[in-house]
């Protein structure tokens, strides 16, 4: 799919060339990856960019023998003149230090974290993909790559960044959401790991959604494990429903990954004048919404045109003229460089 093409000359920069309008979500291996890991203090030092590729982890390691790992995501947009911009990236690594201290990890502090962002970035800039045709998917690993053998936490944890060029799969209102609610099982249990990005937190819904892509949904709401009562979170985003001038979403309370679009959403709801509230949504309240729509990284912001409960389905308002077209034009004209950022989100890379 990809080729390197020069410009005839051996020391001139090599860029990618691609059919960015065929762009999906394959597997797309980029130049380089930071690697960091851990010293005997808990501290990080010495990370460094290495060509991308495969890496040697030690069968004993806490994350392969205990699933003791996170992940971020994150994108580098191409603005309209050419630059580059990452999105609140200080948000991730405090998320990301967050799900550490539950998991008893050392972890990069919120500099180094956002400089290897910056650093992995500017090394694989060549596969940024044009402005509009897609963008540069960032992913943050932190793991116990220590050795073990009884139950405990790894002696030493591994930071590492890889990015990967994808399309605008979730193009906003373009695409409209489908969603299943699942009234018997729950995505997380209070007192577990819904909170944090751990890497284990994923594949048990793998089943469901599996299932529920076989009937012609987009992706599952799950409901709150305690009373399946309260709508918590989709698959691998959050969720937000809109009623008249009020725009909900669950709180997180351990349960609910606080996302960083989600946080973006809310104030920026509150500055277009609209009341913005975290609050336990049943389902009942849900399927009553005017207007429903879900945030993410991957998704960004996607409006939801239908919801099934229980055979019962119902439809939301989308398109043109909705609160969820005019939150998502806000973010994206931020995110991508088309609208100014007077609130210091956007870190460029220079």
């Amino acid at each position: 799919m990809a080729t390197l093409a020069t410009n005839g000359d051996e020391n001139e920069e090599r860029h990618a060339t691609m059919d960015w309008e065929q762009l999906s979500y394959a597997v797309i291996p980029t130049d380089y990856m930071y690697v960091m890991k851990s010293n005997p203090d808990g501290t990080f030092s010495d990370g460094a960019l290495v060509p991308f590729g495969t890496i040697e982890i030690n069968p004993h390691s806490s994350v392969l023998n205990y699933g003791q790992g996170l992940f971020e995501g994150m994108k580098a947009y191409k603005t309209p003149t050419g630059e580059v911009q990452i999105f609140r990236p200080e948000e991730n690594a405090i998320r990301m230090q967050m799900g550490a201290e539950r998991l008893l990890m050392a972890s990069p502090t919120v500099d180094q974290y956002v400089d290897a962002v910056k650093q992995v970035v500017r090394a694989n800039m060549r596969w940024v993909p044009p402005h509009g045709k897609g963008t540069l998917y960032i992913r943050p690993l932190l793991f116990g790559s220590g050795s073990v053998m009884g139950i405990a936490p790894a002696p030493q944890t591994t930071f590492l960044i890889f990015t990967n060029p994808i399309a605008n799969a979730y193009k906003g209102t373009s695409t409209s959401l489908t969603l299943l609610v699942h009234h018997s099982l729950p995505r997380a249990f209070p007192g577990g790991t819904g909170g944090i990005k751990n890497i284990s937190n994923y594949s048990p819904v793998f089943q469901v959604g599996k299932e529920a892509k076989a009937k012609g949904f987009s992706d599952v709401l799950f409901l709150d494990a305690v009373e399946h009562k309260y709508v918590e979170e989709v698959s691998s985003c959050n969720v937000f429903i809109v009623k008249g001038d009020k725009i909900s979403t669950s709180p997180t309370a351990g349960t609910i990954l606080p996302g960083v679009t989600r946080k973006s959403i809310l104030q920026l709801a509150l500055e277009l004048g609209y009341q913005a509230e975290e609050i336990r949504i049943s389902v009942d309240e849900f399927l009553e919404a005017d207007e429903v729509f879900c945030t993410g990284t991957a998704v960004g912001i996607s409006d939801v045109c239908s919801a099934t409960y229980m055979d019962k389905k119902v439809e939301f308002k989308t398109g043109e003229n909705t609160v969820t077209r005019k939150l998502f034009e806000t973010i994206r004209g931020i995110q991508n460089g088309l609208t100014e950022d007077n609130r210091g989100w956007v870190v460029k890379i220079d």
